[in-house]
């Protein structure tokens, strides 16, 4: 990090599995000081066998996010990097989706992230100094169907990064974006399972196909021809990796082929044209 040593601390989010766990991992290798954190600290067991210091928190919990930051300043001093990574994807049509799991959706992917920005700002500020990255992904850039809920929270994510480098900058801490494209972790199950919990109307299911064809799309991207073009977990780590450690990082990493495909189609074609060519895509009804 620009300004800092190895020995300050990491503090990473969502570290039970895929992106985190990973992260968390090789940021250890690059002789940094991690600490990696998860709702049940039982799930980081793998992480703390291999020296790594393991915390409980929920993103979703205040009093879980303050005595975590509180417990890493009071071992190793200020944060010297977090790493927002906790998250997961609610999909179902905007009519079907229970408000309590939309809520629940931006406590997780971004009030959380918000507040515990919020807790190790002070720290930073006081040494002048300090990095934030971001787990966004292409979704906070372009939009795809059925997840209307988690693409509002990951365009909420990129706002908020953009004002709060602006704001920032002048206590010499930087803020970074990490813009996954599709990835091989357990996200894409619960993403895909999600759609099977919206709760249908009486009767028919006027969404059915349009849930079926999301739901294809999964499959399609788990197995088929874009399958061959996604990213692993051990993919978004070392760009994370390279953002933590990079002497001037990017405010933005926009990761694989089908990210940058879809954010570069969507900023350049009209917005009916972008439709159509997501509809044909996902072979919607209608």
């Amino acid at each position: 990090m620009a300004g800092s040593t190895p020995a300050e601390p990491v503090l990473i989010t969502g570290c039970s599995s895929g992106i985190g766990q990973a992260a968390a991992a090789s940021l250890h290798g690059a002789g940094l000081r991690v600490y990696a954190t998860a709702r049940r600290v039982d799930t980081l067991a793998g992480l703390a066998s291999r020296g790594i210091a393991t915390l409980a928190l929920d993103v979703t919990d205040e009093t879980s996010m303050a005595e975590a930051v509180a417990a890493v300043e009071a071992e190793a001093g200020a944060v010297g990097c977090l790493i927002n990574n906790a998250g997961y994807g609610l999909y179902g049509p905007v009519e079907q989706v229970p408000m309590a799991e939309v809520r629940r959706q931006f406590e997780t992917n971004f009030f959380g992230l918000v507040r515990l920005t919020q807790l190790v700002l002070p720290g930073m500020r006081h040494r002048q100094g300090g990095r934030i990255l971001n787990v966004s992904s292409m979704g906070g850039r372009a939009t795809l169907p059925g997840g209307a809920f988690y693409h509002a929270s990951k365009y909420a994510v990129e706002a908020f990064s953009d004002a709060l480098r602006m704001e920032v900058a002048q206590f010499g801490i930087e803020v970074v974006l990490i813009e996954p494209g599709p990835v091989k972790t357990p996200w894409n199950e619960v993403a895909a399972g999600s759609l099977g919990d919206a709760v249908s109307s009486p009767g028919a299911d006027p969404y059915a196909a349009y849930k079926a064809a999301v739901g294809a799309s999964f499959a399609m991207a788990a197995s088929g021809p874009l399958a061959r073009l996604g990213s692993d977990a051990q993919d978004i780590a070392r760009v994370i990796t390279r953002a933590v450690t990079a002497q001037r990082p990017r405010t933005r990493y926009l990761i694989n082929p089908v990210a940058k495909g879809v954010v570069t189609m969507n900023r350049l074609l009209p917005g009916r044209a972008y439709d159509a060519v997501i509809r044909r895509q996902y072979r919607l009804p209608g």
